[in-house]
């Protein structure tokens, strides 16, 4: 009797210490993820196919070599970063119901994802920067951001991805989960992962927290002072067809703001106050988060870019 106790326990600590996570794909309909998953995979085909574009077009057009066209390169690839860090295991919890996922292989996800957020980000702010330079001191736009400065910038972005992400993470290792955890997404996100430990979490929510100053904190009263200052500027233009634009280069970093930080903050309101909720919003608006800017981003920079939209009409119909 008393061995058995013992491998009981000796079970218990090691099923603690290697959890294993079920994923979710969409909950209610696990019948039709067959037909659901054709939207997801032309979603990602749309995702893939767009932002590689976009690279090919900058990396290849020597027209386009300038800062605002470096950022939006880097832009792109976050985007694909992003999507490449969900597919694969969403994909296979809709085509195959594989929803099994260790913890490691969960911490390196959440690295990937969380990474890439956190540049995309810091992109963000880097191309509100860049959009302020062009408006407001457009003779000294050259001067100001050079080559070194812009490759001081994406240092700069990445070191603090870096140092953010990889402390959140390792102080996952230690904390215990009891039992199979189900998670609400078809991907492990941080905050979803760590409302289902058994042990304290204190260190993780204080990390947690101070990751989100120092980033969405930080970076949108940044970008809120930028176009404040540009439209402090532009409306001192006498003439209302330059006033147009002016705006109109900053419509569609406007727009890739807006379908970054919304969809963020509504998944961490639902995460947050939206426990009640049914579950297939939260699944709804976890991919809604990762796939609408990846999606959106090389259609509105196609559109509203006049440079972008003649190198992709040169690539495909020729000059």
């Amino acid at each position: 009797m008393l061995q058995m106790q013992n491998n009981t326990e000796f079970l218990s600590n090691f099923t603690s210490k290697l959890p294993t996570f079920l994923l979710t794909g969409i909950p209610g309909l696990e019948s039709a993820h067959g037909w659901i998953s054709i939207p997801f995979c032309c979603l990602y085909a749309t995702a893939l196919s767009g932002n590689s574009m976009i690279l090919f077009i900058i990396v290849t057009q020597h027209s386009l070599h300038e800062p605002m066209y470096y950022f939006l390169s880097m832009l792109s690839a976050t985007d694909l970063g992003l999507t490449f860090s969900t597919m694969s295991t969403t994909l296979r919890v809709l085509w195959f119901q594989a929803k099994d996922i260790s913890l490691d292989l969960c911490i390196v996800q959440m690295f990937f994802l969380h990474g890439f957020s956190c540049t995309e980000s810091g992109v963000l702010v880097a191309m509100a920067f860049d959009r302020y330079v062009a408006i407001c001191n457009p003779l000294r736009y050259t001067m100001i951001l050079t080559n070194s400065r812009i490759i001081q910038m994406v240092f700069l972005v990445i070191t603090r991805t870096l140092l953010l992400i990889v402390p959140l993470l390792l102080l996952l290792k230690p904390v215990s989960f009891c039992k199979r955890n189900t998670l609400s997404h078809s991907y492990c996100y941080h905050p979803d992962v760590i409302k289902l430990a058994c042990s304290d979490t204190q260190a993780n929510s204080i990390c947690g927290l101070v990751d989100l100053i120092l980033t969405t904190g930080i970076d949108i009263p940044c970008i809120v002072l930028s176009y404040i200052l540009i439209i402090r500027s532009v409306l001192t233009i006498a003439s209302s067809e330059e006033r147009h634009k002016a705006f109109s280069t900053c419509v569609s970093h406007v727009g890739a703001v807006a379908i970054f930080y919304i969809p963020m903050f509504s998944l961490s309101l639902v995460h947050r106050y939206g426990r009640s909720a049914p579950k297939v919003v939260h699944a709804m608006m976890a991919n809604v988060y990762l796939l609408l800017p990846p999606v959106l981003n090389p259609i509105i920079y196609s559109v509203k870019t006049k440079q972008i939209r003649k190198a992709i009409l040169s690539l495909f119909f020729g000059k």
